[in-house]
């Protein structure tokens, strides 16, 4: 017997409201919410952008007074010089900035999406079931804590040292922190949802739908700022292997010939772009679960 979408959507927000509340006790909810903060909490865009200014401060300083010499870290001037030749192509290989950016988001961003596609529904699955669980918690456990550099030559062993070895370093690293994520908030779903639910004559693939996936859901957005991380971690590891574009391997050239700027600069890159990533799924969750945090 299966019952109607819109049943089930109001059984779970039914459900997830403990008590009835009143529209005085929302007003007054809300204007509490309004005087009272935790410590630390409101406007950081000032924060972070004073936080920014006394970084580069720091590095001009350091710099321009000498503290450090230009081989151990270069000048921002020497590092925007950098990425001025690497847009034009003037730095080792000849190969344009845009190139190594297309191949380096190409290779983590195509991991990345694989691995959401395929670790969210082992989480769920290993959150809802304790047959799941039991079958794969040891291996996603044992190779979860190895560094890529540990299992690189057997995936080249595998998969030879084309991009299907890269993808797969990255899809690997990417892999656990999702779906340790989704099984976690797979867990947030409240008994008396899913009774509720299932008493209305849900299937398990709607319980799973309208009941435990909305429940996860902010769990697996966290999982996914995580993962993306550990791919952008990974790639310098991945464009070891035979690649001829990338940031990566760009920086790993520049080391060999102590091009110091062409590695800060591609460091710099790198960060930049998974900050703005971060940014962008931070405006998700803020988008898609609202209530996180609230309550």
């Amino acid at each position: 017997m299966s019952v109607s979408h819109e049943s089930l959507r109001e059984v779970a927000l039914k459900a997830a409201r403990a008590l009835p509340r009143t529209d005085e006790a929302h007003a007054a909810q809300a204007a509490r919410s309004k005087v009272w903060r935790m410590p630390g909490e409101g406007p950081t865009a000032a924060l972070s952008a004073a936080s920014v200014a006394a970084l580069a401060l720091l590095w001009w300083l350091a710099t321009h007074l000498h503290w450090l010499p230009p081989l151990f870290l270069p000048t921002p001037e020497a590092v925007w010089q950098a990425f001025t030749d690497a847009l034009h192509g003037r730095i080792q290989g000849g190969l344009p900035l845009s190139e190594h950016l297309f191949w380096s988001a190409l290779r983590v961003f195509g991991a990345f999406l694989l691995a959401v596609v395929t670790a969210v529904p082992v989480g769920i699955l290993m959150g809802v079931s304790r047959i799941a669980r039991g079958l794969l918690d040891p291996p996603l456990e044992f190779y979860r804590p190895l560094p890529p550099l540990a299992y690189l030559p057997l995936v080249v062993i595998w998969f030879g040292i084309d991009e299907t070895a890269k993808i797969v370093v990255i899809w690997l690293a990417c892999f656990a922190p999702i779906a340790m994520a989704a099984r976690a908030g797979a867990k947030s779903a409240s008994v008396e949802q899913i009774r509720a639910a299932a008493s209305l004559g849900g299937s398990l693939a709607q319980i799973v739908r309208f009941v435990v996936l909305p429940a996860a859901l902010p769990e697996i957005l966290t999982g996914l700022r995580i993962a993306i991380g550990f791919g952008w971690t990974t790639l310098v590891a991945a464009e070891m292997v035979a690649a001829t574009a990338g940031l990566g391997q760009m920086v790993l050239n520049a080391s060999s010939f102590l091009r110091t700027d062409v590695v800060v600069m591609g460091i710099v890159l790198i960060g930049l772009i998974a900050w703005g990533f971060d940014l962008a799924m931070r405006a998700l969750e803020r988008r898609l679960v609202p209530w996180k945090g609230r309550g």
